[in-house]
């Protein structure tokens, strides 16, 4: 076991990361449901909370990871699992926080002209929820290939970069 608390080989900070994640997956769809009930001042804060934090999260810990462990082994590496994963998620993690950031600035501010705003706000922010999961899902399965799977007691799936594992 690492130092990490959820029993794999996986440093605090990620395992950090990985549960703020997935409360911020969460708190999303406590959004979505107060946007249902018709609470829409409650969805507007916590949606504009959870992607500003994730802002945060992305800057302070995402973002250095993925440029030290993954960024100087692409593109040769690509084609192994444990830095096609991180890719895909940093990629689709970076168009996803860039869409919500668009959809807060359109929802919540009038900063944008009135040719680049909508008014339909419900595709929008459905797809956005959509994706948002879809990268939160590769970010688990990135974990998981990284470190293994939390509290097992196998974990060899998990490889470690500076190994020179053929993998």
């Amino acid at each position: 076991m690492g130092p990490g608390f959820l029993g794999t080989n996986a440093p605090r900070t990620a395992d950090l990361t990985l549960v703020i994640e997935l409360g911020m997956g969460l708190a999303l769809l406590v959004g979505t449901w107060f946007a249902r009930r018709r609470r829409y001042r409650a969805h507007a804060w916590t949606q504009s909370i959870v992607v500003l934090l994730n802002l945060l999260v992305i800057g302070l810990v995402m973002a250095p990871s993925f440029r030290t462990q993954v960024l100087p082994e692409l593109p040769g590496r690509l084609g192994r699992s444990y830095f096609a994963l991180a890719t895909a998620h940093g990629a689709l993690g970076m168009v996803a926080e860039l869409f919500a950031c668009y959809i807060l600035l359109v929802a919540g501010t009038k900063l944008l002209p009135p040719k680049l705003r909508f008014t339909n706000y419900k595709p929008w922010m459905r797809t956005a929820l959509a994706l948002w999961w879809l990268v939160l899902i590769l970010g688990l399965a990135t974990y998981v290939r990284w470190y293994g799977v939390p509290f097992s007691k196998h974990q060899e799936n998990s490889w470690i970069i500076n190994s020179n594992s053929a993998v």
